[in-house]
């Protein structure tokens, strides 16, 4: 159901159904969440609230956006914790865009391996990490068009502890502070109508960074990624949205860097490779006033040499869950999903899009 509008351009929240976009609005307005954590950290939750600005009085599907705040955390049964803070902002016009994140945090997690690893895979080693850093971004917009270019600079020193004493091949060995510093260029392009729960609209995203130590790491290598997500409405109240995603890495980085595929359902850093690719698909049916159905799946692979796609570790996820249109104004849809693979099964809660980028 596409949103209701006044006349005059402005949603309505008069249809009678519970609506947050005005208490949003105010200056002590906030959306609390809590979410049940990735099994890959345990069990546990996590939390924490989002402040939104007033989106720009002209904005325009595609071409404005309200700026985010998020504080929250996270605590689990195997002793994994953490915090962060996110601001999300624009400025000048909504024509420059600029990302602050924090993070410090300690989780216990499970290495297997990067690329196809046929010890790991099955038995794979325990370790404890312990991440202090954030990032900086800006991007402006060109002219009065679609696209962005920007930069980012991220920096993470980050304490690891190995439970067992890695000595095979491959393996990490080292017990000491890791730092990573580098500097990324961007280039966006962004049609979307919203950026929580988009009805339309495509978003191509392309990355290239450089990481040093006269950036602030301890290693030299470098990273890719390239993203694409579409939007489409279609009859019958169904809007299906589209995935794909693919990320390499070059030279020697610390095993924590290499890419891995990221989707519900599929665990934390489980499947990692100096080069993955996904592809995922996600439709949503709102049947009923704002209340929607959601039904998602999709697969990927990691490996580390294009040239043998045959040694690649591949899976497939899928799940489904339900919406509603919490704040029309701001096109945001909130619900649950439950996710599973051949390795687990989670459950998320979402606010907006499984895949939200600000």
């Amino acid at each position: 159901m596409a949103r209701a509008d006044a006349g005059d351009g402005e949603p309505r929240a008069d249809d009678g159904w519970p609506d947050a976009s005005r208490f949003l609005e105010e200056p002590y307005g906030f959306l609390p969440f809590l979410w049940p954590t990735e099994p890959a950290f345990g069990t546990g939750v996590g939390g924490g609230v989002v402040f939104l600005g007033k989106p720009h009085p002209d904005a325009t599907p595609g071409t404005m956006r309200p700026s985010i705040t998020l504080v929250g955390g996270i605590g689990t049964d195997n002793g994994s914790w953490g915090v962060y803070a996110l601001d999300s902002r624009y400025w000048l016009d909504d024509d420059l865009h600029t990302l602050v994140a924090a993070a410090y945090a300690s989780a216990n997690l499970d290495f297997f391996g990067v690329g196809r690893d046929r010890v790991l895979s099955s038995n794979p080693l325990s370790f404890n990490i312990a991440p202090t850093g954030g990032l900086v971004q800006g991007r402006h917009r060109v002219a009065d068009s679609s696209w962005w270019i920007g930069g980012r600079y991220l920096f993470t020193s980050a304490d690891i502890r190995f439970e067992a004493p890695a000595t095979r091949p491959g393996v990490p060995d080292f017990e000491r502070p890791s730092r990573v510093g580098g500097a990324s260029l961007l280039a966006t392009f962004d049609t979307r109508d919203n950026i929580f729960t988009p009805l339309r609209g495509t978003l191509l995203e392309g990355s290239f960074g450089l990481f040093a130590p006269w950036l602030g790491g301890d290693d030299t290598f470098e990273r890719a990624t390239l993203l694409a997500l579409s939007y489409f409405e279609l009859p019958a109240q169904l809007y299906l949205g589209l995935r794909g995603e693919a990320a390499a890495v070059f030279s020697q980085p610390p095993f924590y860097m290499a890419p891995f595929i990221d989707m519900r359902g599929v665990p934390f850093l489980g499947y990692q490779g100096e080069q993955v690719a996904l592809a995922e698909a996600e439709l949503r049916w709102q049947f009923y006033g704002r209340f929607s159905l959601v039904v998602f799946g999709g697969g990927g692979g990691a490996w580390n040499d294009f040239e043998r796609l045959d040694d690649a570790r591949g899976v497939v996820a899928g799940g489904g869950g339900f919406r509603y249109e919490l704040a029309r104004r701001y096109g945001i849809h909130a619900g649950f999903d439950a996710a599973v693979s051949r390795d687990a099964t989670a459950f998320f809660f979402e606010v907006g899009s499984g895949w939200m980028r600000p």
